[in-house]
This record gives C-alpha cells, sequence and structure tokens, in this order.
C-alpha cells in the first residue's frame, strides 16, 4: 500500500524537542501513532513552530501534539480544534514554557499565518499535554504515564475528523 498523498491523506505532527524533558512527548506519541496507523497517515516531527506552516499544506485533517503549560495537572490530555473555521488561537497558547520556537513563534502564530496563507489544514486539532519541566533530560514520570491515553486520544481525534469532514460533505448539494 502506497502513502495518501496530502490533498486525501491525514497527517499527524509531534512537535517538541527531543532533549528538552516534556517536550519530547509530541515526537515520541507522533511515533506510536506511526506504529499503529500504517500507510494511511502520514506522520512528521519537527522541533520548531515555523515548520508547520508548510508541512501541513494540502491537508485537510491533521492533528499536531505538543507540551503545554496551561497550570493544569502534569500529564493532563486536553484537545482543542483550530481548523479553518475554528476560532483564532490565543497568542499564548501552545507555547512551550512561554518559548514559542525560534523567535518566540509559537504554535499559535504558525496557525494563524496558515489561516492566512491558506495553508491550514480544513480540519486541525491540538493535542496538548501538560508538561511539568522543559529542562534537559527525561521526560517526567507524570507525562510518560500519560503517553498511552496520548496516543489513544490522536487515533480518535482524527476518527472524529475526518467524521466530521464526511458529515459536511453528505449535507452539501452537488
Amino acid at each position: 500500500m502506497s502513502a495518501a498523498t496530502a490533498d486525501e491523506g491525514m497527517l499527524v505532527i509531534g512537535l517538541g524537542q527531543p532533549d528538552r524533558g516534556d517536550d519530547a512527548v509530541g515526537p515520541v506519541v507522533a511515533a506510536r501513532v506511526r506504529e499503529l496507523a500504517g500507510d494511511s497517515v502520514t506522520v512528521l516531527t519537527r522541533e520548531d513552530p515555523t515548520a508547520l506552516v508548510q508541512a501541513w499544506d494540502g491537508y485537510r485533517v491533521a492533528v499536531l501534539i505538543d507540551a503545554v503549560l496551561t497550570g493544569a495537572d502534569p500529564g493532563t490530555l486536553t484537545v482543542r480544534k483550530a481548523g479553518r473555521d475554528a476560532e483564532t488561537l490565543p497568542t499564548h497558547a501552545f507555547t512551550a514554557a512561554g518559548r514559542g520556537g525560534s523567535h518566540a513563534f509559537g504554535v499559535a502564530g504558525a496557525v494563524e499565518l496558515s489561516r492566512t496563507l491558506g495553508t491550514l489544514p480544513e480540519q486541525l486539532a491540538i493535542v496538548g499535554i501538560e508538561a511539568e519541566t522543559f529542562d534537559h533530560g527525561p521526560m517526567s514520570d507524570a507525562v510518560v504515564a500519560c503517553v498511552d491515553d496520548a496516543v489513544a486520544t490522536v487515533i480518535a481525534t482524527l476518527a472524529r475528523a475526518v467524521g466530521e469532514l464526511k458529515d459536511t460533505e453528505a449535507g452539501t448539494c452537488a
């Protein structure tokens, strides 16, 4: 079976730096999704949010996995819709530890720039995993303990997004 093309496929992106504590959780979860999903889902990892603008261009369904700091307990999962018709993300959202990547350009900036450029997927969900530490070293025990739940959440989120597209398409007149 060949990999799906961008215009027909689904994309999962794990965002984070593998050597920065809980910031590694995005790539770790993405790797597990890759094992389970096979060729039906394109799985990428990126360390810098600036790479998102081009990475998800052409996909109708995408899920981004990222470590977040919202004040919730470490390991807490959140899912936020950010596709073409979703509300604008607040600028403080999904900027790990206040560091949003190169030049403080975070996920919210990547989403809104993509919306402006027309590269934002129709269905985009951001799975946020509450982090405990972004220091150099391994992930915290709390975040390691939630990896299986995060993988299940990503798979369920993909299924829901595809279902929403089918519901929308079924309701249109050709």
